[in-house]
This record gives C-alpha cells, sequence and structure tokens, in this order.
C-alpha cells in the first residue's frame, strides 16, 4: 500500500496509556451501523498498519527541553505544526520530569500489549494545550508581561504546571493497526498519536484523525460505501448536538480560552448579537497570537483577533442536518478541516460534526465499540 503525502496535523492533548485489549462496548439498536456492509472501513483499517499512513516525505519537529517557551510557539508557527515530541539532550531520550515516577525507557513493541512489568513511557510532548494553558494561568492585564512566556524553558513549565502529574505517553508502535490507532485516538480523547519505533525509541510521525479519514478518503475508491452514507447527519445523529459551547465575536479572546480550558473543546463557533455563526475560533488560532506577539492583550474581541489573523486558516464552513454523510465527509476531507458547524436555514448554530464523530461512526460503531463517550 502506497504512503501518503504529509498534511496538516491536529491538536494533541491530554495523554493516557493506550490499553485496547478486548474492550467492547456494547451500544444501542444502531441498525444502520450493524449491517455486513457497514463493516467495511472497520476491516480496511485493521487490515493496514500504522506505518502504511506515515508520508513517504514530512515534517517532524523534535524540541529540546531546554529550549525558550516562546521559541518553542513560534517555532510552531513558523513549521505549521501543533505539536512537537520533546528530547531532553541530558539523558539522550524522550523527555520525562523529575518529578514523575516515570523515566525514560526503551519502549514496548506494541501499544496497549505490554505486561505489568514493561517500561512506562512518560509526557513527552508540548502542543497548542499548553500555550492556552500558559495564557490563561498566567495572564493579568495587557499591562503586565507574561513573564512565563517571555524567560520560561519547557522544562521548567512542564514542572510547575504538571506538579509531578505526568501520566504516560500515549503511543503506538508502525506495526499496529489504523483501527488500533482510531480507538486509540478517540477513547483518551487525544488528537496525537506519535508513531514510535520500538527498538530505536524514535518518533517516526504523529497521527491524526485528518491522517487517517485522507487516508480512507484516498483509497475509497477501492471499498465499497456502506448504504448508510447515503443517510443524512441527522438521521445518523453523528455530531454533538446538546450544550454546544459558542463565544460571541464581541468577547474578549480571554473568554474563548477560558472555554476552552473548561469546556476542553478544540474550536468555538463565532456567534453575532443575533446569535447567527459568523466565523469559527480554534486552538490554532491561539498560537498565531505568538508570531504576531500579541498576547500580552487577551482583552481585544474575537472578533478582531481572527480579523488580525497572519494567515488564511479554515475559516467556518458548515453543513445542514439534511445533507448526506457522504457529502459532509467529502467536504471535510477537500477542505481538509477539522470538523463542520451543522446549521439552520438562518445560520443559527446547532451543533458540530467532528472528524472524531465521523471515524466512531465509519471504524468502531459497526465493531460495537463506542469509545467516543465511554
Amino acid at each position: 500500500m502506497p504512503r501518503e503525502e504529509e498534511e496538516e496535523e491536529e491538536e494533541y492533548r491530554r495523554p493516557v496509556t493506550f490499553t485496547l485489549g478486548n474492550e467492547i462496548l456494547g451500544l444501542g439498536p444502531e441498525t444502520e451501523f450493524q449491517t455486513p456492509d457497514a463493516e467495511v472501513y472497520m476491516h480496511f483499517l485493521r487490515s493496514h498498519c500504522c506505518y502504511d499512513a506515515i508520508p513517504t516525505s514530512c515534517k517532524l519537529v523534535v524540541f529540546d527541553v531546554s529550549l525558550e517557551i516562546k521559541k518553542a510557539f513560534l517555532a510552531l508557527v513558523a513549521n505549521g505544526v501543533r505539536a512537537a515530541p520533546l528530547w531532553d539532550s541530558k539523558t539522550q531520550s524522550l523527555w520525562v520530569s523529575s518529578r514523575s515516577n516515570a523515566w525514560p525507557h526503551p519502549l514496548p513493541g506494541r501499544a496497549g500489549t505490554g505486561s505489568a512489568a514493561s517500561p512506562r513511557v512518560s509526557t513527552g510532548m508540548l502542543t497548542i494545550t499548553d500555550f492556552i494553558n500558559i495564557l490563561h494561568r498566567y495572564y493579568r492585564s495587557p499591562l503586565v508581561q507574561i513573564y512565563e512566556v517571555e524567560e520560561h524553558k519547557i522544562e521548567t513549565w512542564r514542572e510547575v504546571y504538571l506538579q509531578g502529574s505526568l501520566k504516560p505517553l500515549v503511543h503506538i508502535s508502525p506495526s499496529n493497526s489504523l483501527f488500533d490507532a482510531v480507538y486509540c485516538l478517540i477513547k483518551h480523547k487525544i488528537h496525537r498519536l506519535p508513531v514510535i519505533e520500538p527498538v530505536s525509541g524514535n518518533v517516526l510521525h504523529i497521527l491524526t484523525h485528518k491522517r487517517i479519514l485522507k487516508f480512507l478518503h484516498i483509497f475509497a475508491s477501492t471499498i465499497p460505501k456502506p448504504r448508510f452514507l447515503k443517510k443524512t447527519v441527522q438521521e445518523l445523529c453523528i455530531g454533538t448536538f446538546r450544550d454546544l459551547a459558542v463565544v460571541a465575536e464581541s468577547a474578549p479572546v480571554y473568554t474563548a480560552l477560558e472555554i476552552f480550558v473548561d469546556r476542553r473543546v478544540s474550536a468555538l463557533p463565532v456567534i453575532n448579537d443575533s446569535g447567527q455563526v459568523v466565523g469559527l475560533y480554534s486552538r490554532f488560532d491561539v498560537i498565531h497570537l505568538a508570531a504576531q506577539k500579541t498576547y500580552n492583550n487577551l482583552d481585544i474581541s474575537v472578533r478582531e483577533a481572527l480579523r488580525q489573523r497572519s494567515v488564511c486558516l479554515e475559516g467556518v464552513l458548515t453543513c445542514y442536518p439534511h445533507e448526506p454523510m457522504e457529502d459532509i465527509i467529502d467536504r471535510i476531507a477537500k477542505e481538509q478541516v477539522h470538523r463542520l458547524v451543522l446549521v439552520d436555514e438562518n445560520r443559527y448554530p446547532r451543533g458540530i460534526v467532528s472528524l472524531s464523530d465521523i471515524l466512531q461512526a465509519l471504524v468502531l460503531t459497526p465493531a460495537g465499540i463506542d469509545a467516543l463517550n465511554s
């Protein structure tokens, strides 16, 4: 199977150990996903390993933990990536905190298959979430410089913020199936999955929902389409429809950061005074505050922050409840976005259809696994 070209990554957050095992969570009578033809994507990803989805040429940025926080986030922006593995040059290994109970080790051969005596691999990623947490924690006013951004090194921030609470780094072997990778991403509510060579411990790639969906989409012509793709998103109930997190365009950026932290969402539909969707403010927008050196003023409105974006990001793409699922998947894959905002005919927000929702429906639900809600 040929390996495909690289594409932009998605957010990574909250690392936890990956243990797939034989966990099967029973679902309700979701007949649309339980027919034999609904299992084609499940079987396809089970028959392909993570190595198949690694591009022949791609960019992988690794930071030394002695690097200053500010320079690290500027480097994320400059390289167009959203997360980077951390390297400790003193130990010549992926970095772990000295306060944690874990330490650098050779990695187990397969994700989730190590015995109780298997070595633990600790958190070693710097992500956009770190930048959001720094701003949220230390911002006071436009008149007070955020010292922690200007002066702290990566190792200092991780030690202070995590306070010994480092959890094992979620990772996967290149020989694991892509089905395992989907389960891992969705089950543990992470957006970045390091593919680590078990012998050398080298990070080969960072797998994302988007990368896996693109892999599926590229080879879709070789796979029979399940009949449920003709159904509408409303009929299939794919997406988030209740308690939707939004932000007013007049709200300060700091309010958006609070919602990111409190609700643990990756993007917020931006609404006007009438409640209509006029934009989308994502975690990736926050990192551009570093590039523009505007992170010292988080009192500016979300409207102004979107206007000041130095690059054209994904913007806000919408879908409607009556649209077929296959059209929605095609749009997400074509536009290379992470989500669509579900709106009604008046552009009032009614939900979010994310990559996690789609991969859960295409791959895990036919297998009887509800990783999204477990």
